[in-house]
């Protein structure tokens, strides 16, 4: 059996394991190092949520087209991350502007208790300031990879006939 054989028999569970891993590195950044998370942030941590849920759901399904559709999903999420993360790399490069939520904009039309409490609120996260960076890459940088990795996976894995 060769490396990439056994990958696509493992699919389910290695993308069960980097979906939790992925996520729990993004929390414990969060929780442990006190890394506040802009919206685009929270917006990528979605789709690996849906693909612990797809790759749990294959690793349970005895029907092979079930489970070959459930990886195809999941690859399909994790290409939906992917272009998530490379938007919120194009906004830390300031190759394009970021959503009206990534500048912290205030509603048109507010109370005077609502003004009061967005005044004296922590200021959201800002998009184009990345919180952290390995080697110059942000972790939108590396999500980008890891989606297209795990997604090469997911859809390798649909393609091949199970056993």
């Amino acid at each position: 059996m060769t490396p990439l054989t056994i990958l696509s028999h493992r699919a389910p569970l290695v993308l069960l394991v980097a979906g939790v891993g992925a996520l729990g590195f993004a929390y414990a950044a969060e929780v442990a190092f006190g890394l506040a998370p802009c919206v685009l942030c929270l917006y990528q941590r979605v789709p690996y949520a849906v693909v612990i849920v797809l790759a749990a759901t294959a690793m349970v399904l005895r029907n092979d087209f079930g489970r070959r559709a459930a990886l195809a999903l999941a690859g399909i999420a994790l290409l939906v991350g992917g272009g998530i993360a490379v938007y919120h790399v194009g906004v830390e490069q300031h190759w394009w502007a970021g959503t009206a939520a990534c500048a912290g904009a205030l509603p048109d039309v507010l109370t005077v208790e609502q003004l009061r409490a967005q005044l004296t609120a922590k200021p959201p996260a800002r998009c184009d300031q990345p919180a952290w960076s390995l080697f110059g890459i942000s972790m939108a940088g590396y999500n980008v990879a890891l989606s297209i990795a795990l997604a090469i996976v997911a859809f390798g894995a649909a393609r091949k006939r199970t056993r």
